[in-house]
């Protein structure tokens, strides 16, 4: 119970990137390499783990700055949606690179977020001020959901093994933040000037909506699934689509909030179904 609800705290901080992501002035490049930046420096410096523990295995970095790129240029809905397609990936990659059976009940609550998702995506593709260029958005966010999967499946492959080993899960994330910093330098700078906002978003997301989110989510993945804890983290968008609307006014249709309570719903029983079984 306790490891889901770990994945749940990180899923809740993830989901309040898009919303951060948009009301910074910089460029999609530049809050991808600053956040990417923050995030590294707060976790070698007060994680003594991630400093021994240095790990070039499966960076995840690809996600980081793809995700940053589709909320910059479509719907927050849109973007994190387009992300979590990961459980779809890890249908093939869970039983194919980490031996993990797909349990049935695994599937239901799978369908269940099908039916959210698809009601959640009734979100108009027309150019908003905080959506100038969905279609290009879209790309970002699709291709994004195919290195989340693969990311995911790193970080289990490795929390798997640190019962075994000396490896730390996070020092996947803090390197990845590193070559996702290098790889959006060219593209970030040079920086004409940064506001105190735009300050204050970077940190947030760096130290915050990434690093003390990883730490939840490395700790939850160690004794969870990379399939389940893919679906358990479809709570984020949920959750982003809400921020998105009370904050930015991105108003969903009705049938999008339908498809939130659905997708709220079916993680909280899950939740709660998966805790009672293990204790039985």
């Amino acid at each position: 119970m306790l490891a889901r609800v770990q994945i749940l705290l990180g899923a809740a901080l993830f989901s309040t990137g898009g919303v951060a992501i948009k009301l910074s002035s910089l460029s999609g490049w530049q809050v991808a390499g600053f956040r990417a930046a923050a995030a590294a420096v707060f976790m070698v410096l007060l994680l003594p783990t991630v400093r021994r523990n240095v790990s070039w295995r499966v960076p995840w970095a690809a996600t980081l700055v793809l995700y940053t790129l589709a909320n910059k240029e479509t719907t927050a809905a849109n973007a994190i949606f387009l992300q979590d397609t990961a459980p779809f990936y890890l249908l093939i990659l869970a039983p194919w690179l980490l031996g993990e059976r797909i349990a049935r009940s695994d599937l239901a609550f799978l369908a269940a977020l099908i039916l959210g998702a698809v009601l959640l995506f009734t979100t108009t593709s027309e150019p908003l001020a905080t959506a100038p260029r969905p279609t290009l958005g879209n790309i970002y966010g699709l291709a994004s959901g195919l290195t989340w999967a693969l990311a995911l499946t790193g970080l289990r492959w490795v929390a798997r093994r640190t019962g075994h080993s000396q490896e730390d899960p996070l020092a996947i994330v803090a390197i990845g933040c590193v070559f996702a910093f290098v790889v959006c330098a060219p593209a970030a700078f040079p920086v004409a000037s940064m506001p105190l906002l735009d300050w204050g978003v970077v940190l947030y997301l760096g130290v915050i909506q990434i690093a003390i989110a990883y730490i939840f989510i490395t700790r939850g993945v160690r004794r969870v699934s990379a399939f389940e804890s893919s679906l358990l983290l479809l709570f984020e968008p949920a959750l982003s689509v809400l921020w998105a609307w009370i904050v930015l006014a991105e108003a969903p249709p009705g049938f999008a909030l339908v498809g939130c309570g659905i997708i709220l719903c079916a993680t909280a029983t899950h939740t709660i179904l998966k805790g009672r079984a293990r204790s039985a």
